[in-house]
């Protein structure tokens, strides 16, 4: 018996100091609670998009809940100040609040039907539309589902390259432009 305690010692060390590690995939982002249940969602869209038109903007409509903590996690970058600029100068953001529609207790449902998508099979789903309403990412809206396990990069490069091929496209052939 006493030949096994210093092997069992050694495993659950092992075992213990597995569970402390911490993963080279875990990423830090930023967490807010951005999702309003008493807000009104279609008027909060509809003075977005009203916005977008007047000034040129792209709108991001981020249906997600603050239970979610990949909902959070989108929110909480959009809070940077890195974000902020890029939003500032290129972008009205809403954000709705859809509940759990995984489970059946989903709410403003009919903004994502108003975009064309079926449901929110995963929070937060992100439209971006363009100025006049257009919705440039229909095939990966329900993908930001795991916002959290994004890195800021890739979120900011996503959001930025819709902006670059707006300025791309006012060009003139020859003289494209990328935002700074």
């Amino acid at each position: 018996m006493t030949v096994f305690r210093p092997l069992a010692t050694a495993i659950l060390a092992l075992v213990l100091s597995a569970c402390a590690t911490v993963s080279d995939t875990a990423k830090y982002h930023p967490e807010a609670r951005s999702y309003d249940a008493a807000g009104d969602a279609t008027a909060l869209v509809d003075a977005a998009l009203a916005r977008a038109e007047t000034h040129g903007r792209h709108v991001i409509v981020a249906m997600g809940a603050n239970w979610c903590h990949d909902s959070r996690a989108f929110a909480g970058w959009m809070a940077e100040p890195r974000f902020q600029r890029l939003i500032a100068d290129h972008y009205e953001l809403v954000f709705v609040n859809v509940g759990m529609p995984q489970t059946g207790d989903g709410h403003n449902l009919h903004i994502a039907r108003r975009f064309g998508l079926e449901g929110i099979k995963g929070t937060p789903t992100v439209v971006v539309l363009s100025p006049g309403g257009t919705v440039l990412n229909a095939d990966t809206a329900g993908t930001w589902r795991n916002a959290a396990s994004r890195s800021e990069d890739a979120i900011f490069d996503e959001l930025a390259g819709y902006v670059a091929r707006k300025l791309i496209s006012r060009q003139p052939v020859g003289q494209a432009r990328y935002p700074d």
